[in-house]
């Protein structure tokens, strides 16, 4: 007799191909579902466009904003550079250590970092140019305390503070520079930006060295921190008659045919910086890029001090002829800027990601030219292959801004730009810092710009290469996201006494790699009750962290009553008026029940009176809780606290609830109470959605059923309509497919 064999009985090498065969099966069906259409090149902003020249992209915008946005760059390129040349003459006014002295300087340079984020926040909810001028006039002050301190505790001090008040340049001068200017010239016009830099840091040792050497004397360095403090104070009154642009204002015009107007009067809630993090790094072009940087950061970083180093211990060069030398390698950035900017454009018409990949391989020949440099003897040879080693850093940076202006909402592009930075210093320039010092104590500066310039230029332009694949891909979800937000507008403008009290449109969501909810739409009126349905990791439950802010989406749109929801944390949903029921334990079991009530409203600003008043209103709808209000949670049934749960939320007086797995695990006595307290929420008008197993019980209550199967909605109608349909009916209660 035949025996049949089963999976025990197979050779492993047998098992682990079905299981490897399993699962390729299943990531190809998650890549089928989770496939976003990329939009034809015609209808991706700016790509196809007649070709703009710069003249007219300057009129366009105006050319005022990247003069004076120029001009303040490299008014803050002179005072940096003057911090490497007079930093002897200080070290010695203070009588502080190289240790101190560094360690001062390194100060400044994370607070430029770490300042960028919150200004930028800040920038994406107020006028920029606002922050302009109240920034330049700030960090001016600084700049001239800088020349009056006589310890090392105020030199600290005025360093942080020209740090903390550089830091929007990054940031804000990017976001304000693309809303200014068209798609079609954009790369041009920060090409004019970016050489700003390179001239402040060529001019600024000469500035610097020439206003000390004239004021002589040992204490001359602290006039030119005082005459350095001028300009920015001229540049930011002039910086006032700077005139604020409209956020996404080309990508709109381009897409929709206008610029739209706010959906609501209402002021938008704000999007927080841990948040805007997680939306972002969710746009892959923006995450490799950023990668990118932060690796090729190991060498942005590190490689100016080992040059430097270098240039002391095998040539013997004094600070001053050091700093003039490392300027005049700024040079070939200023030639190679507005090339690399023409260039950019006329690829971005042609085809975004040649952009990207062009950029990429700049960042690769910078790993070779600095391998090449770095093995000269010959100091001008060596200055040479440097020179160009940065002129390629200094072309790639030109395409950063317009690719990621093109892929990051434009609600929080500001707060893009200030990743940027954050990635260069922190992720690169530390570990890079540390890594090289490391090499340069064993083996010698030579060897370690050898090893960490090539390695850190190799990996961040394949970083960046590999990231061109999904430029295309972000860029339509970013159109998308501005279609489904035109298309909203204008259905509120049409019937503004129809808004629903929540919306979900084009949702998808995911837990790392693995994407569990796709394009999902769902609106829910007022007073209606929705019932979710599905199997076992259907999707249910993450469709209400979504709704409820406990997860961010990786595109789609979450509105409360018409206002846009879908980047606010889950406390500020919560205050107007999210409240989600969770499932299983939701009181704390050794307070008493009273006490559980006044807990839920610690944060709320309601007076004790009408805190009071709310849990006196809702213990009402719950005949078995309102006698017990001294007894510990604990010692009530698991219904009872079931029960208590719901009151907690419901003290709030939710716009809508949300309800996770009402009748888990309960007794049917208990679940037939509960069903009668939600019907007479029902009927008081309060806006639900639930999330249930049970078929019976979903149908007791709702008006509206809506059906999930892997992670998708495959039916949504009346309830009584869903239970005519055995094939889901069939999913819900023995787990099966449906048809």
């Amino acid at each position: 007799m035949a025996i049949e064999t089963g999976p025990s009985d197979q050779d492993p090498a047998a098992l682990a191909a079905t299981v490897l065969a399993e699962e390729a099966k299943r990531q190809e069906e998650q890549a089928a579902r989770s496939e976003v259409t990329v939009l034809p090149d015609d209808l991706l902003p700016g790509v196809g466009a007649k070709p703009m020249p710069l003249r007219d992209t300057l009129r366009a915008g105006g050319a005022s904003m990247v003069i004076v946005l120029g001009l303040i760059t490299i008014a803050e390129g002179l005072e940096r550079a003057a911090g490497g040349v007079l930093a002897p003459d200080v070290q010695d006014t203070l009588d502080i250590s190289d240790t101190t002295l560094i360690g001062i300087s390194a100060f400044g340079g994370v607070a430029l970092v770490l300042g960028a984020v919150p200004l930028a926040w800040l920038a994406d909810r107020m006028s920029r140019v606002r922050i302009v001028w109240i920034a330049t006039i700030g960090w001016a002050v600084a700049t001239a305390l800088n020349g009056l301190v006589v310890n090392p505790f105020q030199l600290f001090c005025t360093r942080v503070g020209i740090g903390f008040g550089q830091a929007y340049s990054v940031p804000v001068f990017a976001s304000l520079l693309t809303d200014t200017y068209p798609i079609q010239g954009r790369a041009r016009t920060f090409s004019l930006y970016w050489m700003a830099q390179p001239i402040g840091l060529l001019l600024g040792p000469f500035v610097a060295g020439s206003i000390a050497d004239a004021a002589g004397g040992a204490e001359g360095w602290r006039w030119t921190y005082l005459i350095l403090a001028i300009p920015p104070v001229f540049l930011a009154i002039l910086a006032l008659v700077l005139r604020e642009p409209a956020r996404g204002r080309y990508e709109q015009e381009i897409v929709l045919g206008e610029v739209l107007a706010p959906s609501t009067t209402r002021t938008e809630l704000p999007v927080s910086m841990s948040t805007a993090y997680q939306r972002l790094k969710k746009i892959k072009t923006f995450y490799y890029i950023c990668t990118g940087i932060g690796v090729l950061g190991f060498a942005l970083v590190a490689v100016p001090v080992q040059l430097s180093l270098l240039l002391k211990e095998s040539y013997g060069y004094g600070a001053y002829t050091r700093g003039w030398m490392l300027s005049l390698t700024a040079l070939a950035s200023i030639v190679a800027i507005p090339i690399a900017g023409l260039a950019y454009d006329r690829l971005f018409r042609r085809n975004p990601v040649l952009v990207v990949r062009l950029a990429g391989a700049f960042i690769v020949a910078y790993g070779a030219c600095m391998l090449v440099a770095v093995r000269m003897q010959e100091p001008l040879l060596l200055l040479i292959g440097v020179a160009l080693a940065s002129a390629c850093t200094s072309s790639a940076f030109v395409s950063v801004a317009p690719i990621v202006g093109a892929v990051a909402p434009y609600r929080m592009r500001t707060q893009a730009f200030a990743l940027v930075p954050v990635f260069i210093f922190l992720m690169g320039g530390f570990f890079g810092g540390l890594l090289a010092g490391a090499l340069s104590d064993a083996h010698g500066e030579r060897t370690a710009l050898t090893i960490v310039a090539p390695f850190a230029g190799t990996i961040g332009g394949l970083l960046f290469m590999y990231g061109s694949r999904f430029l295309k891909r972000d860029i339509s979800l970013a159109v998308e996201e501005l279609l489904e937000e035109q298309s909203e507008i204008q259905r509120m403008s049409a019937h503004p006494d129809d808004i629903p009290v929540l919306q979900i449109h084009n949702l998808d969501y995911s837990y790392g790699p693995v994407q569990v909810l796709f394009d999902v739409g769902l609106e829910v009126t007022r007073g209606e009750v929705v019932a979710l349905l599905g199997t076992n990791g259907a999707g249910k439950s993450t469709l209400l962290r979504a709704i409820s802010g406990l997860g961010i989406p990786d595109r789609g749109v979450v509105r409360l009553n018409g206002r846009t929801l879908t980047y606010v944390d889950a406390e500020i949903r919560f205050q107007q008026g999210i409240v989600q029921l969770r499932g299983g334990a939701g009181v704390f079991p050794e307070l008493s029940l009273a006490e559980n009530l006044h807990t839920s409203l610690l944060t709320t600003r309601i007076s004790r009176l009408e805190r009071q008043t709310r849990i006196d209103r809702v213990l009402a709808m719950f005949p078995v809780l309102e006698n017990r209000r001294s007894v510990l949670s604990r010692e009530l049934s698991g219904g009872q606290q079931q029960m208590l749960a719901l009151a907690m939320a419901l003290v709030h007086e939710p716009e809508i609830l949300l309800i996770d797995e009402l009748s888990l695990g309960l007794a049917p006595l208990v679940v037939e109470e509960l069903l009668g307290v939600v019907q007479d929420l029902k009927e008081r008008g309060q806006t639900m959605i639930v999330v249930e197993q049970s078929m019976n019980v979903a149908l007791a209550f709702a008006d509206r059923a809506v059906f999930m199967e892997k992670g998708r909605i495959r039916f949504e109608g009346p309830a009584q309509e869903l239970a005519e349909r055995d094939d889901l009916v069939r999913a819900v209660f023995l787990g099966g497919e449906g048809g």
